[in-house]
């Protein structure tokens, strides 16, 4: 976050009882299927190991330059299945007959010259959709394996899910609006989003090769596309942009609660009220990372009695210290109203990520200051929350909490005090995945399962405003 100099507008209507319609339109606020503790977009909490089936048949696919390794086994299972599902849901959803992609290529970047219709995969750590030889190709020698050891075998299946879902805007071309003049961060959107599709069809446990949990499973996935996310302070008009982590997983779950038909309706028109990615303002000489001190507290404070006076209770207050620790390092304290933190490690919670450190699979250190500030956010909110009559301690309270804190960003996001940088969402997702995090967390530290859940609460308070938090998770 930055600090600026002008107060901010108070929030409306965000008592936690407050209830209001809401409406999603394709790329717009976003799908509002069935939310909860125990329901996973309508699917049940599961929890199982994800990955290749027991009985798993061995794909017959033809993939130049394999060497059968245990990454080659698993993307080309992934291809095999995702060709599977988008021969149904072409037809299906869009009366196109599907054809399988013309070539597959497996590569070392470390080793390997190997050349597509796009150019040689020297040293090209990625995975890749070419339109000019209608060819995905993956590297197994250093993108594969690192995801693999990192987030578990699913993350290699939602990268060339992803990818495949390039292949599909060729093959439905007008209909999925793709033209030359298209924004890469639109054909990136719609590629995240038929990922969700096809990952809801595993989930159903429609795939032949693969399974994955709601709980576990799915936080894989959505740790993994964390990872990938675009540097903070790019722009979504750079010519490569493919997204915040705010912005791909809000794809990867349209595609997972609305199918396919809603992937294709993305265009730059209905994703540009959402889209999050943008560059630093010319102020922000911090990067987006504030210093985390007693001044920034106070800050924080005010922000916050701005944002929830309209519930119309007493605000809790933050005391360093205070009286009660249940959930370090920062608790809500019910017997005297209060916010109990702990500076010090909130203040090593705020220290920006290493993206470096990050991308070779070692510690990041901090994981930014919004990421402390949510927490402490989210601690505040409990107060109203209480405050309003609303339990505190049920399996929704965590998700309402969550949902509140989105409900606030967005309310920082603009000039005041205390404001919104460029990557400060990315930053309370990254919170938000950790099995520790308090953002998402009741008043006892009790969290739901699903990390798919968590992020979607505090998105949908960001793009909907308070009111959807007490309708979908009261």
């Amino acid at each position: 976050m930055i600090r600026g100099g002008r107060g901010l507008v108070a929030l409306l209507a965000v008592a936690a009882v407050a209830v209001s319609g809401c409406s999603s339109k394709s790329g717009g606020s976003g799908p509002v299927a069935d939310t909860g503790a125990g329901s996973v977009a309508g699917l049940p909490v599961t929890h199982f190991e994800s990955g290749l089936k027991p009985d798993a048949p061995t794909p017959s696919l033809d993939v130049r330059n394999a060497d059968g390794g245990e990454d080659d086994k698993l993307a080309t299972a992934a291809i095999d299945d995702v060709q599977t599902y988008w021969g149904q849901m072409l037809q299906s959803d869009f009366g196109v007959q599907f054809e399988p992609v013309k070539s597959l290529l497996s590569y070392d970047a470390q080793t390997d010259t190997e050349e597509t219709g796009c150019g040689s995969v020297k040293k090209l750590v990625n995975a890749f959709y070419c339109p000019t030889d209608d060819s995905v190709a993956w590297d197994r020698g250093v993108l594969l394996p690192m995801l693999r050891k990192r987030f578990g075998p699913m993350s290699v299946v939602v990268v060339l899910a992803h990818e495949f879902g390039h292949a599909v805007q060729y093959r439905l071309g007008d209909k999925a609006g793709i033209t030359k003049s298209t924004p890469t961060v639109v054909k990136e959107q719609q590629a995240d989003c038929f990922a969700g599709g096809y990952f809801r069809w595993v989930a159903e446990d429609k795939s032949k090769y693969y399974q994955v949990s709601t709980s576990e499973g799915l936080n894989q996935v959505m740790a993994s596309m964390f990872l990938i996310r675009d540097q903070a302070g790019t722009s979504a008009a750079d010519r490569g942009a493919h997204g915040t982590a705010f912005d791909r997983t809000f794809a990867f779950q349209a595609g997972f609660e609305k199918g396919p038909k809603e992937c294709a309706a993305m265009n730059a028109d209905n994703i540009k009220s959402r889209l999050t990615e943008r560059p630093f303002d010319k102020g922000d000489t911090g990067k987006g990372d504030a210093k985390f001190n007693d001044q920034a507290i106070e800050l924080l404070k005010k922000s916050l009695d701005e944002a929830f006076k309209g519930a119309g209770v007493a605000a809790p207050e933050i005391n360093d210290g205070g009286s009660c620790n249940t959930t370090a390092p920062a608790s809500y304290c019910p017997g005297d109203n209060t916010v109990s933190i702990d500076l010090a490690k909130l203040a090593e919670l705020a220290q920006p990520i290493d993206r470096d450190a990050e991308m070779k699979g070692e510690d990041p250190g901090g994981m930014g200051d919004f990421a402390a500030f949510s927490e402490v956010a989210s601690r505040y909110a409990l107060g109203i929350q209480k405050g309003v009559g609303a339990s505190i301690d049920n399996p929704n309270a965590g998700l309402r909490t969550s949902c509140l804190v989105g409900a606030w960003a967005a309310f920082t996001n603009r000039p005041g005090d205390l404001r919104l940088s460029a990557g400060d969402l990315d930053e309370a997702i990254a919170d938000l995945l950790q099995p520790e995090s308090l953002v998402s967390a009741d008043v006892n530290g009790k969290r739901p399962d699903s990390g798919f859940d968590r992020v979607e609460s505090l998105r949908r308070g960001y793009l909907e405003g308070s009111s959807v938090c007490s309708k979908q998770y009261g």
